[in-house]
C-alpha cells in the first residue's frame, strides 16, 4: 500500500512535470529522477555543512572543557598555595610583633642599666676625686713635716702644715701612745724650738705617710678597676642597644612588607576564588549546552538519514524498468488535463 501511495505521488509529480513542460521532449520520469537527485545532493550538502559546524562546536566543547578544567585545577592549586602562604605570612607577622616588643623591652632595659651605671660611675669618680685629693694633700703635708723636722727648721709648728697634722692625729687610725706623743709634740710648738723627742715624732710621721701612700694606691687601683669595669659594661650595653636598634629597624621594615604581602595575598585569594566559581559555573553550562547540541545533532542526523534513504529508495524505484512501464501506462496523454488524472 505504501508502495502504491509512493507511485501515485510520483505519477502526480511526473504528470505535473509533463503538463508544465509539454514542449519538452524529455521523459518526465527522468526529470522527476533528476529533481530527486538534486534534492538528494542538496540534503547531503546541507548535512555536510551542518556536520562541519557540529564538529567545530564539538571541538569548542572539548577545547573549552579542557581549558576550563585546566583553569579550575590551576585555580584550586593556587588557592591552596595562597592559603598556605597567607597562613605562613600571618604567623611570621605575629612572631615579628612579639620579637619587636621583646627587642624594645630589652633595649629599654639596656639603656636603663647603662644610665644607672653611668650615674654610679660619676658618683664614684666624685668620691675618688675628693679622697685622692685629700690623700695627696695629707701626704704632701707629712712630707713637708718630715723634711722640716729632719732639717731642724724653726717655726714649723706655726705653719698650716702643722695644723693639717693636728687634724690627721684625729682622723687617722693611730695607737694611743703615738696619738698622745704626736698631740703633745704639736701642742708644744709655741717656742718653735726643736724638742728632744723629734726623732720619735719623725718615725711616727713616716709611718703615717707610708700608710697614707698605701691607702692612696688602693684608692687609685680601685678607681682604675671601676673605670675599666664601667667601660666594659658601657661598651657591652652600647653594643646591645645598637643591636636591638638594628633588629627593631630591620624587623619593623619586614613587618611592614609582610603586611602588604598579606593584603595582596588576601586580594589574590579572593579574586582566584571568584574566578574559580565562575569557571565551574561556566563549565557546568558548557557541559549542558554541549549535551543539548549533541542530542539535537543526533536527532537531525537521524531525520536526514531517513530522508536520504527515502530519496534513494524512490530514485531506485523510478529507475526500475517495471516502474517505468507502469508510469508510462498511468501517465496521461499530452492533451489531457492534470485534473483528469485519476489514481485508483
Amino acid at each position: 500500500m505504501a508502495c502504491a501511495f509512493r507511485l501515485a505521488v510520483l505519477v502526480g509529480l511526473a504528470a505535473g512535470v509533463s503538463a508544465s513542460g509539454e514542449a519538452s521532449a524529455a521523459n518526465p520520469i527522468r526529470r522527476v529522477v533528476s529533481l530527486l537527485q538534486q534534492m538528494q545532493e542538496k540534503v547531503m550538502a546541507e548535512g555536510k555543512k551542518e556536520a562541519e559546524l557540529y564538529e567545530k562546536y564539538q571541538c569548542y566543547c572539548k577545547t573549552g572543557t579542557g581549558d576550563l578544567s585546566a583553569s579550575i585545577t590551576s585555580a584550586e592549586g593556587k588557592i591552596e598555595q595562597d592559603t598556605s602562604s597567607l597562613q605562613e605570612a600571618e604567623a611570621q607577622k605575629t612572631q615579628l610583633e612579639q620579637d619587636l616588643a621583646q627587642h624594645k623591652s630589652d633595649r629599654a632595659d639596656a639603656k636603663d642599666a647603662l644610665a644607672k651605671a653611668t650615674a654610679m660611675r660619676e658618683k664614684e669618680a666624685g668620691i675618688y676625686a675628693k679622697d685622692s685629693s685629700d690623700h695627696k694633700t695629707n701626704i704632701a703635708a707629712l712630707g713637708k713635716a718630715i723634711d722640716a723636722l729632719d732639717k731642724g727648721m724653726t717655726g714649723f709648728l706655726q705653719t698650716s702644715t702643722a695644723a693639717r697634722l693636728r687634724q690627721l692625729t684625729i682622723d687617722m687610725d693611730l695607737s694611743g701612745a703615738d696619738r698622745d706623743m704626736l698631740s703633745a709634740f704639736l701642742s708644744t710648738g709655741a717656742s718653735g724650738r726643736y724638742v728632744p723627742r723629734s726623732g720619735e715624732i719623725t718615725g711616727i710621721l713616716k709611718e703615717m705617710k707610708d700608710t697614707m701612700e698605701r691607702d692612696l694606691g688602693d684608692i687609685v687601683a680601685t678607681e682604675e678597676k671601676a673605670i675599666a669595669d664601667y667601660e666594659a659594661l658601657s661598651a657591652a650595653k652600647t653594643k646591645e642597644i645598637e643591636a636591638h636598634g638594628s633588629a627593631i629597624e630591620s624587623k619593623t621594615e619586614r613587618h611592614g612588607k609582610l603586611g602588604l604581602e598579606i593584603v595582596a595575598l588576601k586580594e589574590d585569594l579572593d579574586d582566584t576564588s571568584k574566578a574559580l566559581l565562575n569557571d565551574k559555573q561556566f563549565l557546568a553550562d558548557l557541559d549542558n549546552n554541549c549535551a543539548t547540541k549533541t542530542k539535537e545533532w543526533e536527532e537531525r542526523s537521524k531525520t536526514r538519514a531517513e530522508e536520504l534513504l527515502a530519496l534513494a529508495d524512490t530514485i531506485k524505484l523510478l529507475n526500475d524498468d517495471d516502474s517505468l512501464e507502469l508510469f508510462k501506462k498511468t501517465l496521461p496523454s499530452p492533451s489531457a488535463s492534470f485534473v483528469q488524472v485519476q489514481v485508483t
